[in-house]
């Protein structure tokens, strides 16, 4: 099993980059959307997707606009441009044979597949880890000081994960505006919820609002005391293992045909 470099063109014409993990003929292919600037190399999304890959799930992992290799300037984004890239992706491995029925997010990538999906008749079913409910919890990263520089000049350098971002208004406006709630209780797709109870960074509140809204079939399962990003290489394995198993009683798995 080898990852493949799956690069293909975003909803702005910008050139997102991706890599494709899994054996040649897949039970099912998947994709998997990264946690807010993270990218499509962090721990959790290598390390979770060659799992898949190896439990016989394709998966693509890419960079959203402005991270990573994938073209545009992270200032320019928005959650909203995020759900776009997504949307795009699904329609790049369609074209290319490669039909995704499951969406894997991780953080706000989570809560990008939850509003991407009800625009994807593809998917099948949707799987979550430690996403936020609430997008403005996002904003808990942010220093109060650079909010304050963001919503009086527009713009401003912000560090985030040990990386400096320029970050725009836009951005922070439309993480407050959004409302997952009724695109959750609209999605129609079976969901599993996935979260470490001692996250840290987004509060195990969010994975019951999530699980509240949703309608059944609907799943949570705790992660433990995985850390929000992953960071251990049995979390990522134990977390493949859960999205295997759950997966397989909804997606059209090639084994089934034998």
């Amino acid at each position: 099993m080898a990852s493949q470099i799956f690069d293909f063109e975003g909803p702005k014409g910008y050139r997102l980059s991706g890599r494709i993990e899994g054996p040649e003929t897949p039970n099912a292919w998947a994709i998997f959307a990264h946690c807010f600037t993270c990218g499509k190399d962090s721990l959790a999304a290598t390390r979770t997707t060659r799992a898949l890959g190896a439990r016989g799930v394709g998966v693509l992992r890419f960079d959203f606009a402005g991270l990573g290799a994938s073209q545009g300037k992270f200032g320019d984004s928005t959650f909203a441009a995020d759900v776009a890239d997504l949307v795009a992706a699904g329609q790049a491995m369609t074209a290319a044979g490669k039909e995704p029925s499951l969406l894997i997010g991780h953080s706000l990538g989570g809560a990008a597949s939850l509003m991407a999906a009800g625009t994807m008749p593809n998917i099948r079913a949707v799987v979550t880890i430690g996403a936020p409910y609430d997008l403005k919890h996002v904003l808990h990263q942010f220093d109060p000081a650079a909010l304050e520089k963001i919503e009086a000049d527009g713009e401003a350098e912000v560090h985030l994960a040990g990386r400096p971002f320029v970050v725009r208004k836009n951005l922070i406006d439309a993480l407050r505006e959004h409302d997952l709630r009724s695109h959750i209780a609209a999605l129609k797709r079976p969901l599993l919820v996935m979260h470490a109870p001692s996250d840290d960074t987004v509060y195990i509140e969010n994975a019951a609002n999530i699980f509240t809204a949703a309608k059944h079939p609907k799943s949570f399962i705790s992660l433990d005391d995985a850390d929000h990003l992953l960071t251990q290489r049995r979390d990522a394995d134990y977390v493949a293992d859960l999205i295997t198993a759950w997966s397989s009683r909804y997606l059209p798995m090639k084994s089934d045909a034998s």
